[in-house]
C-alpha cells in the first residue's frame, strides 16, 4: 500500500499534514484538557472521587486497548474510510460528552470516545507514510514533535481557561464542545485530502485477540478505579487476577493464530524477548506515575488551595515546560550518545525533582504557587529526557520486521499504562483527601511516584544498550512519546 514514487506537491503536502496533524491534537487534548476539570464536574454532577477517576482514566483505556486492533482495520479497510469514520464518531461522542445529564453518561460517552480515537489514530501517520516520499516524510515527522510538544503543554491551560470563562453557565461541558468545532473542520479537511486506497481485503481481522486484550484491560483497570470506595472487597483482587490471565491468554492466542496461518494482531515473538517486555512494563510504569502525579498536583491546587480551573491548568506549565527542556536535550544530544544510560540519568533526575517538590511542601500553612515550581520543573527535565529516548530504546530489542507490531504494543501500553496510574494514583490521593488531609495527600502521591521511578531503575539494566538507528523509526514509534508532554 506504500506509495513511495508518489510526489505530492508542497502545498498538498502541507494540507494532509495540518488534516492529520488536528486529528492527533484533538486526541491530545482531550487526554489532558479534562484533568483539570474535576473539581467542577464534582460540583456540577456530584459525582464521587471513583467517577472522576473513570471520566479521566476511561478514555484512556478504551484507547490503549483498541489501538492495535484500530491499526489492523485501516490494513484491512483501507486507511481513508477508518480514519473518517473513527473521526466522526469522536466528534459525536464529544458532543455526547457535553450534553450528559450525569456521571454515568458521561463514562459511558468517554470510553465511546477512546474507542473512536483508537480507530483513527493510528490511520494518520499511517496516511502519510503511504502518500509521501521518504523525504517529505521526513520533514512531516519534523513538525509532529514540537507541535503535539505544545499541543501538551497547553492542554491543560486551555482546559482551565474554558472553566474559568464558564460561557453561558456551561463550565466543564465547554472541554468537550470545543471538540465538536475542530472535529467538524478536521472531517471537512480529510474528506478532501485524504487520498482514497485499498486495503488488504484478504487480510482476517482477529477479532477475538482484540476481545481478549480489550477485556484483560477492562478487569485491571475496574478494581482500580473501585477499590478505595468499595473498601477492597474479594471481587476487586479476582479481577485483578483475571486480567493477568487475560494478557496470558492473549499472548497465547496470539501465537496459536500464526501457527493456524492468520494474521495476529501482535506479532508473538515480541513476546519471547525479555529486553522488550521488560521495557513493556518501563513504559507503564513511567507513564503510568507521569500521568498520574499531575493529575494529583492539580487536585492538590484546586482542592487544596482553591486555584481556580485555569490557575490550575498554569500550575502544570513548570512539569509541562521542563518536558520540553529535557527532550531537547535528550533528542539532541544525549540519546545518540548514552543509549539506555540516558534513561538512568533521566530518570534519577525526575526522581531529584520529585523528591525536591516533597520537601518544598513541608510548610503546608504558608503555601504559594512558586514553592513547587523548582521541584516541578526539575522533575519535568527528567521526564522529558526519558520521553525522547523511552521508544526507540525499547524498539532497539526487535528486529526490523516487528517495529510496526512492537510500535503499536508499545502505544497501547503507554495509554493502559496512564489509566492505571489515574486510578493508583487518585485512590492514594483521596483516601486523606476526603479527610482534608490535602497536603500529606499529595506528599503520599509523591512518595508512591518516587517508587515508581526506583522500580524504573532497576528494569533498566534489562534495556537493549541501544536505540534503533534513527534511520529505522517508525512513524508509529515517534508518535507516543510527543503526546505525553501534558
Amino acid at each position: 500500500m506504500s506509495l513511495p514514487e508518489k510526489k505530492a506537491s508542497p502545498r498538498a503536502t502541507g494540507w494532509l499534514l495540518a488534516a492529520v496533524l488536528v486529528v492527533e491534537l484533538m486526541d491530545l487534548l482531550d487526554s489532558t484538557i479534562v484533568t483539570v476539570a474535576g473539581p467542577s464536574l464534582e460540583r456540577s454532577l456530584g459525582t464521587s472521587p471513583a467517577g472522576l477517576q473513570w471520566v479521566i482514566g476511561g478514555y484512556a483505556l478504551t484507547l490503549g486497548a483498541g489501538l492495535v486492533l484500530g491499526g489492523r482495520l485501516g490494513d484491512r479497510y483501507g486507511r481513508r474510510p477508518v480514519f473518517l469514520s473513527g473521526l466522526a464518531v469522536f466528534t459525536l461522542a464529544s458532543l455526547l460528552c457535553a450534553l450528559a445529564p450525569d456521571i454515568g453518561l458521561l463514562i459511558a460517552f468517554r470510553l465511546i470516545q477512546g474507542a473512536a480515537g483508537a480507530m483513527m489514530l493510528p490511520q494518520g501517520l499511517g496516511i502519510l507514510r503511504d502518500n509521501l516520499t521518504p523525504r517529505q516524510l521526513t520533514k512531516a515527522l519534523a513538525v509532529f514533535g514540537p507541535v503535539l510538544g505544545l499541543g501538551g503543554v497547553f492542554g491543560p491551560v486551555l482546559g482551565g481557561a474554558l472553566i474559568d470563562w464558564d460561557l453561558s453557565g456551561l463550565g466543564w461541558r465547554l472541554v468537550f464542545l470545543v471538540n465538536v468545532p475542530v472535529g467538524l473542520a478536521a472531517a471537512a479537511l480529510a474528506w478532501r485530502l485524504v487520498p482514497r486506497g485499498d486495503g488488504i481485503r484478504t487480510l482476517r481481522v482477529d477479532v477475538a485477540g482484540a476481545v481478549l486484550v480489550a477485556a484483560a484491560s477492562a478487569l485491571l483497570v475496574l478494581p482500580l478505579n473501585e477499590g478505595q470506595t468499595s473498601g477492597w472487597p474479594l471481587w476487586t483482587w479476582l479481577s485483578l487476577g483475571a486480567a493477568a490471565i487475560g494478557y496470558a491468554g492473549f499472548a497465547l492466542w496470539q501465537r496459536r493464530t500464526v501457527r493456524r496461518g492468520r494474521a495476529p494482531l501482535v506479532t508473538p515473538s515480541l513476546f519471547g524477548k525479555s529486553a522488550f517486555t521488560a521495557g513493556l512494563a518501563a513504559v507503564a510504569l513511567f507513564f503510568g506515575g507521569l500521568i498520574g502525579t499531575q493529575l494529583t498536583l492539580t487536585f492538590f491546587l484546586q482542592l487544596g488551595h482553591g486555584f481556580t480551573a485555569g490557575q490550575a491548568g498554569l500550575g502544570n506549565l513548570p512539569v509541562a515546560l521542563g518536558t520540553a527542556v529535557g527532550g531537547t536535550i535528550s533528542g539532541g544530544l544525549l540519546a545518540a550518545k548514552l543509549g539506555r544510560g540516558v534513561l538512568r540519568a533521566g530518570a534519577v533526575v525526575q526522581l531529584a525533582g520529585t523528591a525536591w517538590l516533597w520537601l518544598s511542601l513541608d510548610d503546608a500553612a504558608g503555601f504559594t504557587f512558586w514553592q513547587i515550581v523548582p521541584g516541578s520543573a526539575v522533575a519535568g527535565i527528567g521526564a522529558g529526557i526519558v520521553i525522547a529516548a523511552v521508544f526507540n530504546t525499547v524498539l532497539g530489542a526487535v528486529d526490523d520486521d516487528e517495529v510496526g507490531s512492537a510500535s503499536g504494543v508499545l502505544s497501547a501500553v503507554q495509554s493502559i499504562g496512564g489509566s492505571v496510574g489515574v486510578a493508583v494514583f487518585s485512590t492514594v490521593f483521596f483516601a486523606g483527601a476526603l479527610a482534608g488531609q490535602v497536603t500529606e495527600s499529595f506528599r503520599d502521591a509523591l512518595v508512591v511516584q518516587g517508587i515508581v521511578i526506583a522500580l524504573f531503575l532497576l528494569i533498566s539494566p534489562l534495556f537493549p544498550r541501544r536505540a534503533r538507528p534513527g534511520e529505522t523509526t517508525t512513524p508509529e514509534s515517534a508518535a507516543p512519546a510527543s503526546r505525553t508532554t501534558s
